[in-house]
């Protein structure tokens, strides 16, 4: 008796215990929910109060996670601010920055914004790039900056910032790239800024930098690029810059150094320009700088430099460009430099400048004549069944009204407009008055002179296009659906978007990236791949659109360029150094597979695989996009598998390491062909448990399929961020 009373109470305490524990768990969830909730709206808020987003807003949403500009995570917490040549203007405290502490991007650059940088951008913890690049920012750089420690970019050039650079910029030791050039900032470059290891960029230049360069330079080993030109800088060259042997470009013009050349710079093997013009050099030219093979610019001009020119000069054969004038050099000029047939010595630089000028004059001069009206100002738009009057496109969007615009993009509005024909184009047209801007004339410019040469199934067509200083626009055809990001974005659309259409979308942007690296007469990187970049046709069928920022790879290039492309797509090299590779589309690729696989941005996955905080229990199905249920077919688990050991492939941070999209496409196709898993699918064995020699005859192709399928529970996302491709 005793037993069952005792018993029945366990019981009701073990029902209360489970009732109670449930409860705390729902409350717990629903006050979960109301913090984020509350979060979000704080930060909604936060943009209103700004008054950046008044003209901006769609008038058909009110989730600030849809405006122009903003990123948030699956939780609708903001991550990323990207306003850049958005023409804003005011004080830039106008943006509550403590408002948002989930922030990991924000770009503010080359618009109108005064005022100074406020303390409370400390508070952005979590921040890893912030460029205020372009701006009218006066008053010094706050100290509190510093406490942004997860910051891997920082760009403030071109402001009016003065004061010093604060000793506090040694605390960023996760920062890659820092950018200061163009302010008024002196004193002397602290010795704390030699504490960033990490540090592969550093533009000091146009500023009022004084003292010496210090010895701790040489610390920076992973430098690339150093820039400190134009500032007021004494004393000898360091030489401790020996050490910097990954070392590109090294630009220290225009101070008031006041040593010789140290015979150390011949160590910087790598080096492809340097530039010591307009200081106090003396000394003479050491035959070291004849050990720089790499080297394409060489510029000692206007110094006190004496002795012979190095006959060895003449070997170095990648040099293009000569200056050492205004010098007090002796003897006559070396036989063997005029037997480099791509130097310009000095005395033939103006000359060659000016050859190009005049080409250049020629080939504007036939560019306008080609795009010129024939009937006075009345524009006329060339496609390929023949003309489009300018006043039919007007008529069709009613002179671009808003109500036609179908979406905003990095460089301009886009609008649908049915013509007379019936037929339904996609117009891109520039922004209001940035016509008269050459940098967004220019990338217009490249728009239509990429798009005219493309021809491929995948790449949006483009029908025909105005360059004109009244009004420049290209005709695209236009998609019946949304972008990639629209469609994923929305439950129902997204669960249309079954496994196999995703890893078709996959193959198709893969295709469409391989044919413009390697098919093209120029390979041509399109330095914007985002899934707002990909149109999915009414048949699901995807299409690479938006080649606004495209750039023609020549092999002689040094393939500089302004930073472009969108934030959490942009290879980290990219971001900081401004160096364009075909492996820069590689790594956006890479972002938009997982994105694809995952159905949202896998920014938190990224940056969990480069903190290697990673957790090795999570599983390759755990990260799969949840609205669908789990793939069973075997081909379709082949099928993920590939692509996502592929993209991990593509997001590794170094990119030598990531593969060509040629390789991709190639391996993309393994269920119909025979795979050399040792040179490209080896990533594969470890969890395959299969030896090179299996899969030498269809037996041993099938072996490896069955066993990948059957393993597919298995794979950790460990394994596949190790896996070498």
């Amino acid at each position: 008796m005793e037993c069952g009373f005792f018993n029945t109470c366990r019981a009701v305490i073990v029902f209360i215990w489970a009732a109670l524990t449930l409860l705390i768990v729902h409350v717990a969830s629903a006050t979960n929910i109301s913090i984020h909730v509350a979060a979000s709206e704080i930060e909604r808020q936060a943009l209103l109060n700004s008054g950046w987003w008044k003209d901006r807003i769609p008038h058909n949403t009110s989730d600030h996670c849809g405006w122009v500009g903003i990123t948030c995570d699956y939780e609708g917490r903001i991550t990323d601010i990207g306003l850049a040549e958005s023409k804003i203007k005011g004080e830039l405290g106008r943006l509550n920055f403590s408002c948002f502490p989930n922030l990991q991007y924000l770009d503010l650059s080359n618009n109108n914004l005064s005022g100074s940088i406020l303390s409370q951008i400390g508070s952005l913890s979590n921040l890893k790039y912030l460029d205020l690049d372009r701006n009218n920012l006066t008053g010094t750089i706050p100290k509190e900056i510093g406490s942004l420690r997860n910051l891997e970019g920082l760009d403030l050039s071109s402001n009016k910032l003065s004061g010093v650079l604060p000793q506090e910029i040694g605390n960023l030791k996760s920062l890659i790239g820092l950018f200061v050039r163009n302010n008024t900032l002196g004193g002397p470059i602290p010795s704390t800024l030699f504490r960033l290891t990490n540090l592969e960029v550093l533009y000091l230049g146009f500023n009022q930098f004084n003292g010496t360069i210090p010895r701790e330079i040489g610390h920076l080993k992973n430098l690339t690029y150093l820039f400190i030109k134009v500032n007021k800088l004494t004393g000898a060259i360091p030489s401790t810059l020996g050490q910097l042997t990954s070392l590109l470009q090294l630009d220290l013009s225009s101070n008031q150094l006041h040593s010789s050349i140290p015979l150390e710079i011949g160590n910087l093997s790598a080096l492809e320009e340097l530039d010591l013009s307009d200081n106090k050099i003396h000394g003479i030219i050491p035959d070291e700088l004849t050990k720089l093979s790499q080297l394409k610019n060489l510029n000692l001009s206007s110094n006190l430099l004496s002795g012979q020119i190095p006959s060895a000069i003449g070997k170095l054969f990648n040099l293009k460009y000569l200056d050492l004038s205004k010098n007090k050099l002796g003897g006559s000029i070396p036989t063997e430099i005029g037997n480099c047939s791509e130097v310009l010595p000095a005395t033939m630089v103006f000359a060659a400048m000016l050859k190009v000028f005049l080409l250049a004059l020629k080939v504007r001069s036939i560019h306008l004549q080609s795009f010129s009206a024939k009937n006075g100002d009345v524009f006329s738009v060339w496609n390929y069944d023949g003309k489009i009057l300018y006043e039919d496109l007007i008529n069709a969007t009613e002179d671009f009204h808003i109500k036609y615009c179908i979406g905003t993009g990095g460089y301009g509005s886009v609008y649908k407009a049915e013509l007379l024909d019936g037929k339904v184009v996609a117009l891109k047209k520039l922004h209001h008055s940035e016509t008269e801007d050459s940098a967004f004339v220019k990338s217009f410019q490249n728009d239509a002179h990429v798009l005219s040469t493309v021809r491929h199934r995948n790449i949006v067509k483009l029908y025909g296009f105005c360059l004109h200083k009244k009004c420049m626009f290209l005709i695209y055809e236009y998609m019946e659906r949304e972008s990639l990001f629209c469609v994923l974005r929305h439950d129902d659309e997204a669960i249309e978007l079954n496994w196999t259409k995703r890893v078709n979308i996959v193959k198709s942007v893969a295709h469409a990236l391989s044919y413009l690296h390697h098919d093209c007469t120029l390979s041509i990187v399109h330095r914007d791949i985002s899934s707002n970049n990909i149109i999915l046709y009414s048949n699901l069928e995807a299409f690479v659109a938006d080649f606004g920022t495209a750039r023609l790879l020549h092999v002689d290039s040094s393939n500089r360029t302004l930073r472009a492309g969108t934030y959490g797509y942009i290879a980290p090299k990219l971001a900081y150094t401004m160096v364009v590779t075909e492996k820069c589309d590689v790594y956006s690729f890479g972002v938009v597979a997982l994105e694809i696989l995952m159905g949202t941005h896998p920014g938190e996955l990224l940056s969990s695989l480069s903190s290697s905080s990673l957790d090795p229990k999570i599983m390759l199905i755990d990260i799969l996009d949840q609205r669908l249920l789990p793939p069973v077919n075997q081909k379709i688990v082949q099928n993920i598998i590939l692509v996502s050991t592929i993209a991990f492939a593509c997001v590794r941070s170094q990119p030598k390491s990531r593969p060509t999209m040629q390789g991709i496409v190639e391996n993309s196709s393994c269920e119909e062909s025979k795979i050399d898993l040792e040179s490209k699918l080896a990533c594969h064995l470890s969890f395959c448990n299969l030896q090179p020699a299996d899969m030498e005859d269809e037996s041993g192709l099938l072996s490896w399929q069955n066993s990948c399928a059957e393993e597919y529970q298995h794979i950790s996302m460990e394994q596949l961020k190790i896996l070498e491709f």
